[in-house]
């Protein structure tokens, strides 16, 4: 995450509508897709947040998230022939993952959520720093009658995420017995919200979406509904979804990156007669890709980072994208971009010039921990 420092540039960035209570916790803030969110918290850090999570609960504010509401009639069909994956595959009180990209190149403009809330009306999750540009391309794109709207700031989500989340949110009157990637509304104290059996964890976990005038009661509900809740910052988020080989925009995924090479082409719909960057997506996995994203795991006692280069030998065959200390693993792990190889199987090492120093890593085929989203 790339520090601000100037008064000025803080002044710029948005803040939650939880800012206030991230604070009295004794939040370290850092910049965040042009928010200012919570790092980590006083008492807490990252190792108890990311243990929380793994073996209890944790709450993460993540209302920096993008919200694009796109209704009228066919805005299902519209969304459809836009983004890679197949809306027909689900039903209303269903989310999607998807991605949109690039019509010319197939490269990853963002990946998103979709709630199909019915044929006429779909809300969309994107990243927060891509937000505008994914409005922007489905307004560009969107037929008469359907309207594109961003609600970036109208609304809060909060994610409860661990294998006590549906105990916590059934304290709190909420549905917790929903199949994973559906949805459902509820009201908790007068205020209406959404659950959605979603998350970046790879944990049992829900994500709530509330009015922003209303997400300080909601945390406030929450945290006093449990004695054990833990609130958690977007470092313990990033260590949990490196462990489950879950991609980062901007890092894994990217406008030159493709969902060929990042291994995200199971979120395509291939036989789909329309959606962008088809056309080069088709060819590129005809011909098949010219890198593709691998995991690593560490041999010897190294954390790789974002940016080292890797090594088979004396030859560079790839890149770090993403790369952490693993607390459960007690190891280090990443996510690279490696030169498409069939030498290079699952199992084989490679090395990793970490300052200098070269570092024997394991290909090894994510997720690194077993996930327990269901």
């Amino acid at each position: 995450m790339t520090e601000v420092t100037s008064d000025a540039a803080e002044t710029r960035l948005r803040r939650s509508p939880l800012h206030e209570r991230h604070t009295a916790l004794g939040a370290k803030f850092a910049p965040f897709g042009g928010w200012q969110m919570p790092l980590e918290y006083a008492g807490g850090g990252v190792l108890k947040e990311h243990t929380a999570v793994r073996e209890g609960v944790g709450v993460f504010d993540v209302s920096h998230l993008g919200k694009i509401r796109v209704t009228g009639p066919g805005a299902a069909d519209f969304v459809n022939a836009c983004l890679t994956n197949d809306l027909g595959r689900i039903t209303p009180g269903q989310a999607q993952y998807t991605l949109c990209c690039d019509d010319a190149t197939g490269g990853v403009v963002d990946d998103i959520i979709a709630y199909l809330h019915a044929d006429d009306h779909v809300f969309l999750v994107p990243n927060a720093a891509n937000t505008a540009e994914v409005a922007r391309r489905l307004r560009a794109a969107a037929p008469a009658g359907v309207t594109v709207t961003d609600e970036h700031e109208a609304y809060a989500v909060l994610a409860v995420q661990g294998p006590r989340s549906a105990d916590l949110l059934n304290a709190l009157g909420l549905p917790t017995g929903h199949d994973y990637m559906s949805f459902s509304t509820a009201t908790l104290d007068g205020v209406e919200l959404t659950v959605c059996r979603t998350g970046y964890t790879g944990e049992l976990g829900y994500e709530l979406v509330v009015a922003s005038e209303h997400a300080v009661a909601v945390w406030d509900a929450i945290f006093a509904a449990a004695d054990d809740v833990r609130a958690c910052g977007l470092a313990a988020r990033d260590t949990l979804r490196t462990e489950m080989g879950y991609p980062l925009h901007g890092q894994d995924l990217s406008p030159e990156t493709t969902p060929v090479q990042g291994r995200s082409g199971w979120a395509v719909g291939w036989d789909k007669a329309a959606f962008w960057g088809r056309d080069a997506l088709r060819a590129e996995k005809a011909a098949g890709p010219a890198r593709t994203l691998r995991g690593l795991t560490a041999v010897d006692r190294a954390i790789p980072r974002p940016g080292m280069a890797v090594y088979a030998g004396d030859r560079r065959v790839g890149t770090i994208t993403s790369g952490t200390f693993s607390p459960t693993l007690k190891q280090g792990v990443a996510l690279a971009l490696v030169d498409t190889d069939p030498k290079l199987p699952d199992g084989d090492e490679l090395e990793v010039d970490i300052r200098g120093r070269r570092a024997r890593m394991r290909l090894t085929r994510p997720p690194f921990v077993k996930p327990s989203v269901r």
